[in-house]
């Protein structure tokens, strides 16, 4: 059994559901999201946790030009695997109280960026890669674009123009490195082994950087998000927020820094410095926000601005920490967009101010509300406790200089304590007080809403509670990586 069923899978899938009526289609495209969320349990189970490829394809596909369909999962992969799996059925299962015009398009579509996302996640071959990043690109445009909000048109071409802009960077840099290979190959294996001196790395550095920095996003390239997350349907935004982030994230493991080492080394503290901005910046607008769904857009470039901040330190436990987060982080926020959606289908607003009173018409609703905020703010034994940690500790560790570290990581942490503090206060003007007019009719969740908030409470606390298995099917690859690439710097 090879990753190819995981990545054709969702295709077959997308073909059949768009095909399928309204009511039908959102039930398929569930039972095949279901399926292929069983697949990746099995491959998990079949799992090696070491530093080796496993259930690997390697095929001629463009072999003209050294192109390979090529895909692998190691224990990075592997996680990635895993959040997009997880994710993609809860999100299905959270749009059956909307009615989608034309159903069969919109689940259609959901399923083929699934696949997209698979690509980018398990591809070995620079070309692969790349399609796979413009093949997720493709539907969320679509699903935002189709039946997102009134601003819809204007924001999804400022998000498709920002987003595939970065991309061209990047594929001039593949390109690149495939011109630079002795056996012209976009074989990963290969780049890796490129030797090119420290000024053509950090071209390279800055042509990856790029695409993933839009994608993630971080400051200063984090101006689409905002309003991006908020026109789009909430479907549309957990995509984005749980899982197509991730893909810079991911990009910048195991495609930017292995790639250009020496360009990590000349621009290492401007990133972080970046980082470190983006956290406190995007804070700092949150605290003014009235939107609660704009509010949890702003907590999100919060959170990655501490996830980029970890991974470019580049020690095993600041990457060790982007892992679990990268999991964390897209439970947490589907989550946190979940709540807005129930909130805004049965009050027709998303206004903080207008709110109030809620827990006490919808106790089961208030308490997996606090579930999810205390895990988005990292409370110990919650899932997002663990990564912060971790990240925080390899920010810490990052600089030779000691005061720098501690300054570094110090603004750093600021991210849980801002977040602690405008999410408490956002729950606290929703839930707590008195119901008033618009409130006191809200019901409480049933059926979907409460089986989705249910699995995603238990995820948060059984992850928080023991994250070891988590950490370990990633530790043996994170740190080969890490070691074989401080091996040709140092």
């Amino acid at each position: 059994m090879t990753v190819s069923i995981l990545i054709f899978l969702p295709i077959v899938a997308a073909i059949i559901v768009a095909l399928l009526k309204n009511g039908v289609a959102k039930y398929a495209a569930l039972f095949f999201s279901v399926a292929e969320l069983v697949i990746a349990c099995i491959f998990l189970c079949h799992f090696t946790p070491d530093a080796s490829t496993q259930f690997g394809v390697d095929v001629p596909w463009i072999s003209k030009f050294g192109i390979y369909f090529s895909a692998g999962i190691d224990g990075i992969s592997m996680i990635m695997v895993l959040l997009t799996t997880l994710l993609v059925p809860l999100i299905i299962l959270s749009t059956f109280e909307h009615e989608h015009k034309n159903a069969g398009a919109f689940y259609a579509l959901i399923l083929f960026m699934q696949a997209g996302l698979l690509v980018v996640f398990t591809a070995l071959d620079g070309f692969l890669f790349y399609v796979g990043w413009e093949a997720a690109l493709i539907p969320i445009y679509f699903i935002c674009a189709l039946w997102g909000g009134e601003n819809r048109i204007r924001i999804t071409i400022k998000f498709f123009i920002y987003t595939f802009a970065g991309s061209l960077f990047m594929l001039i840099g593949i390109i690149y490195l495939y011109l630079q290979s002795p056996d012209k190959t976009y074989d990963l294996h290969t780049f890796y082994n490129s030797h090119l001196d420290a000024h053509h790395q950090s071209l390279v550095f800055w042509a990856f950087f790029l695409a993933f920095a839009i994608k993630m996003p971080l400051f200063p390239f984090h101006t689409w998000q905002p309003d991006t997350y908020t026109e789009a349907p909430t479907a549309g935004t957990m995509l984005l927020s749980g899982i197509m982030l991730k893909m810079g994230i991911y990009g910048v493991i195991r495609w930017l820094i292995p790639n250009a080492p020496l360009g990590l080394l000349q621009w290492q503290s401007l990133v972080i410095i970046l980082s470190v901005i983006g956290i406190v910046y995007a804070s700092i607008i949150a605290f003014k926000q009235t939107d609660g769904k704009r509010l949890v857009a702003y907590s999100s470039i919060a959170h990655v601005g501490l996830i980029a901040a970890g991974i470019f330190a580049w020690n095993a436990v600041g990457v060790q920490g982007a892992m679990i987060q990268m999991l964390s982080h897209g439970i947490n926020v589907v989550g946190m967009f979940f709540i807005w959606d129930i909130i805004s289908r049965r009050l027709n607003t998303r206004d903080i101010n207008q709110l109030g009173g809620i827990a006490k018409v919808a106790p089961q609703f208030s308490i997996a509300f606090l579930i999810i905020l205390l895990g988005t703010v990292g409370l110990p034994l919650t899932n997002g406790f663990i990564g912060e940690f971790l990240l925080l500790n390899g920010v810490f560790q990052y600089s030779a200089y000691h005061y720098a570290s501690i300054a570094l990581s110090a603004i750093a942490g600021l991210t849980i304590i801002f977040g602690a503090v405008y999410m408490l206060r956002m729950y606290k003007n929703v839930m707590q007080g008195e119901t008033n007019e618009l409130t006191a009719t809200f019901t409480d969740i049933a059926g979907s809403e409460k089986l989705v908030l249910i699995i995603i409470c238990i995820l948060i606390i059984g992850i928080g509670v023991y994250p070891q298995p988590i950490m370990h099917i990633s530790e043996a690859a994170v740190n080969n990586l890490i070691h074989s690439i401080n091996a040709k710097v140092y």
